[in-house]
């Protein structure tokens, strides 16, 4: 390779050399171009410098947003990546079914689908949650502590609600009435609502955590379904059969108050409250069609659906992990969970043997 040196300028007259005008304006021009193109070159490496310390900055703001983003990050956001460490300590409760006439067996899980663990098998068959139309039936829940399970088993012909302990022990009955009695749920402070009735008058009742104290909630005509607490324990959501099909109602504790939160040609029903309180997850779908979960505000505005085509054979009855960040659903006897957005839906118990339904998200636990 050939290098050829920079054009240098000509030489400054010495004192002694004669100097024409002509060849002064020369060398004066060839100075002042010199000067001109090293005035080029640092403006380029000063201009490189800066670029080069913009994207220094540039990258050092992007990582320390990206760090206090992740700290700070809004519930939409996390849920999109991850299960939280709250999420992820909670367990799911679930009924497995062995064909149509095998073994029908209660399970809990951790949130991701792992360690699965047979708490017990029922006698006989459990009773089926009904399809829409007759939700008197149905229903897992979980004691606020963490510590024991409601569900509904068959005795003497009628179905009754049991408890458990989360360990697989302590198997007792709750109710013993005449009738069907179902659909359990835990309120904050160790109480639990359920329905007891036949397919075509059900009311919601509520008792003590050992089976006493019942006390009736609801006395209009219909048929009264899935009743759940709110956090805060004041408020009872639950469907009933009113006015020709299934609407999302909502009562005060005590079964005052009642008030329709949703109008609609569709059956809405299966409903389960925010942790924060502020929305609702509930099911919509025609009879004999799809059934998909849905969700509103906890005053029945702003209803959006989560899910296209959820389900036929089932029903994708909502559930919200403790956090409020994600809600498992049922998709065609298979448990699934989503982001509370309805987004990176997945499957948690794909290619498991048997039916996978009625189920519900314990509380947080503590690590």
């Amino acid at each position: 390779m050939t290098v050829t040196a920079p054009p240098r300028p000509p030489r400054p007259p010495r004192p002694s050399d004669p100097v024409r005008h002509d060849e002064f304006e020369a060398l004066v021009e060839a100075l002042i171009e010199e000067a001109r193109q090293r005035a080029r070159r640092r403006r380029r490496i000063y201009m490189a410098v800066a670029a080069t310390v913009v994207l220094v900055a540039v990258a050092v703001f992007a990582l320390f947003e990206r760090s206090a983003q992740s700290q700070t990050a809004s519930p939409a956001l996390t849920a999109r990546s991850s299960f939280p460490a709250v999420t992820a300590s909670s367990k799911i409760a679930f009924i497995r079914l062995h064909g149509a006439g095998g073994n029908t067996e209660l399970y809990v899980m951790n949130a991701d689908g792992s360690g699965q663990r047979r708490l017990m098998r029922f006698h006989g068959r459990l009773l089926r949650r009904p399809p829409p139309g007759q939700s008197l039936l149905g229903g897992l829940a979980w004691s606020p502590d963490g510590q024991k399970i409601t569900f509904i088993n068959r005795s003497d012909g009628n179905s009754e609600v049991y408890v458990i302990n989360a360990d697989g022990s302590g198997l007792r009955n709750l109710t013993r009435y005449a009738g069907w009695d179902g659909a359990p749920a835990w309120s904050p402070d160790g109480k639990i609502a359920f329905v007891s009735g036949s397919y075509g008058n059900a009311k919601i009742y509520d008792m003590n955590a050992d089976g006493s104290g019942r006390r009736n909630l609801t006395r209009e005509w219909g048929l009264d379904g899935l009743p759940i607490w709110s956090r805060d324990g004041r408020k009872i959501v639950f469907d009933s059969w009113r006015d020709g099909n299934y609407e999302i109602y909502v009562m005060n504790a005590d079964g005052s108050g009642k008030r329709r939160l949703t109008r609609n040609p569709a059956d809405d029903f299966f409903s389960a409250w925010s942790p924060d309180g502020r929305k609702i997850a509930f099911v919509r779908g025609p009879r004999r069609g799809y059934l998909d979960v849905y969700v509103m505000n906890a005053d029945g505005s702003g209803q959006r659906r989560l899910t296209r085509n959820a389900t036929r054979t089932g029903s994708p009855t909502p559930s919200w992990s403790p956090d409020g960040r994600k809600i498992a659903f049922e998709h065609n006897y298979e448990i699934h969970v989503m982001n509370a957005d309805g987004s990176g839906q997945r499957s948690l118990t794909r290619n498991q043997p048997g039916f996978e339904f009625s189920f519900a998200w314990s509380p947080a636990q503590k690590s």
